[in-house]
């Protein structure tokens, strides 16, 4: 956050002091303006304090307003305790998991970790009584919740103390949201990989609509897996960032290293939207893709599409490796990632560009 100071002194000199807040310092900088040219990087003070976090921060108790996507078949207990305890918010992805499984990986998690974590659980999980039941019997801290409406559990998690995140794709489901009592808001373009709205409306245009809407603690998600994405969705009106791709394709994500060399190599224009007839998901461009943009094109009705998906097809692609007939799904943004890093990696250089990136900004707008 940048505040500017404007300072005069006599009719050729200009003085500037940008104020720079961050979470654990701000720093004042002097710039002295002549009327032709700039003198920068003079008389620079840092203080180390505690500056009040935003909402995001407080609400979850993490260091970064960074939570990291609970994806099927990526966001296990290695992946979602590394983002932890790298100061953004892990979320374990039930999606893919069995009760069993998920209760496996939810105890690993507290072994892993004493930062905040927490569980995402999409509504239209066939056995989602079993899993509700499942989580706050393990205390799970935090759940955020998709595919499904937001009022079904939300009382129930907060009489449980937990605190609750939901995701939506257009205002409308933002305005319900809050009607539910949810504590947060992540509002989701689709940019984004796997399981989309139906609305198609971009990240650009969906959160400063969102943020109109309602005043809950927003999220922003879809394409967004860098600094500049994370600056750009803060001067939106987000008051956090949900990434899933860049964590995807991170060392300690479980998706197959089949699957992340695939993705790292993708350009532009190598996924798209499709399955519109059941839930619309952004997937790569494999042969198992083809075949469903072959018969979508012909009209093919929900029956067929689901044969040619088959058993497990997500599982198929992601997990176990296979790019030609598995699912793959991944968003827009992968196409910009070029390396495997760590979980801590991405949060610390997005982070630092964010930064970087709202000085730019704020130096550039001086109009």
């Amino acid at each position: 956050m940048l505040y500017l100071l404007d300072i005069h002194a006599g009719e050729k000199l200009h003085e500037k002091y940008f104020f720079s807040f961050s979470y654990r310092f701000f720093a004042i900088q002097r710039y002295t303006y002549y009327p032709s040219f700039r003198i920068f990087a003079a008389n620079k003070i840092q203080l180390h304090i505690e500056m009040k976090a935003n909402r995001i921060t407080e609400l979850f108790g993490i260091r970064y307003p960074i939570v990291q996507g609970g994806m099927v078949w990526c966001s296990g207990w290695r992946l979602a305790s590394a983002v932890s305890n790298a100061g953004g918010l892990g979320l374990l992805g039930a999606g893919s998991m069995h009760p069993d499984t998920l209760k496996a990986h939810i105890r690993k998690m507290k072994d892993a970790t004493t930062a905040p974590w927490g569980v995402n659980v999409p509504l239209m999980y066939p056995e989602i009584d079993t899993l509700i039941a499942l989580i706050i019997d393990e205390q799970v801290p935090i759940v955020f919740t998709s595919a499904g409406s937001p009022k079904k559990f939300t009382s129930l998690f907060h009489d449980h103390g937990i605190k609750v995140g939901h995701v939506v794709s257009g205002s409308k489901f933002a305005r319900k949201c809050e009607e539910a009592g949810v504590d947060a808001i992540v509002a989701e373009g689709f940019e984004a990989g796997g399981h989309n709205g139906r609305e198609e409306t971009t990240t650009l245009t969906l959160i400063p609509q969102v943020r109109q809407a309602t005043n809950l603690p927003l999220i922003a998600a879809g394409g967004i897996g860098s600094g500049r994405a994370m600056a750009a969705a803060f001067a939106l009106g987000a008051e956090g960032v949900q990434v899933g791709t860049a964590f995807a394709l991170t060392a300690e994500s479980s998706a197959s290293e089949a699957f992340k060399k695939r993705c790292i190599a993708l350009e532009e224009g190598d996924t798209m939207l499709a399955l519109k007839k059941l839930s619309p998901t952004r997937l790569v461009k494999n042969a198992l893709f083809r075949r469903i943009e072959e018969a979508e094109n012909r009209g093919a009705d929900v029956v067929e599409l689901k044969d040619i998906l088959g058993h497990a097809a997500s599982k198929r692609g992601i997990f176990e490796g296979d790019m030609e007939d598995g699912e793959l799904e991944i968003g827009q943004i992968a196409s910009a990632i070029k390396e495997i890093k760590t979980a801590r990696a991405v949060i610390e250089e997005m982070v630092e560009e964010a930064r970087t990136q709202a000085r730019y900004v704020s130096d550039s707008m001086v109009w």
